[in-house]
């Protein structure tokens, strides 16, 4: 993946709770290529877009560009984002917004804030978001 990242404000929190499961083959084989970029660049840049994205690419809900057969739902998280960091559509450090999200989430207790966000996420449950926010796993 060549040039910069475009992201929806919900996936800042996808790409630090990511842990190799996914909706298919192709969504995890791509989302392991972005969350590595991500992970381990401490100068990367992404684009913040209020539509679909590099992540939305292979995934099987997607049912064309800026169409989610689930969009009520990740507008809902994209706003949720959007409201906590205060986010208009641009580039951004990649860095900076996941200390700045991880500073909002962990002011509240446990991971209240993050369940306000994304709570009825079906991966939520399984995921380690809380535990990777926390613990600042991917703040380089």
């Amino acid at each position: 993946m060549d040039g910069i990242i475009k992201l929806r404000p919900h996936h800042l929190l996808c790409t630090q709770g990511y842990s190799g499961k996914g909706y298919s083959e192709g969504f995890v084989s791509n989302m392991d290529i972005v969350t590595k970029r991500l992970r381990n660049n401490s100068d990367e840049k992404v684009e913040i877009i209020f539509t679909t994205d590099c992540l939305c690419s292979d995934c099987p809900s997607k049912v064309s560009e800026g169409v989610c057969k689930t969009d009520e739902k990740v507008q809902r998280f994209d706003k949720r984002v959007i409201d906590a960091l205060g986010l208009k559509e641009g580039v951004y450090s990649y860095q900076e917004l996941i200390t700045k999200l991880d500073e909002h989430l962990g002011s509240g207790k446990e991971d209240e804030l993050l369940k306000a966000i994304c709570g009825d996420c079906e991966w939520y449950p399984v995921s380690a978001c809380w535990r990777n926010i926390r613990d600042k796993k991917y703040v380089l």
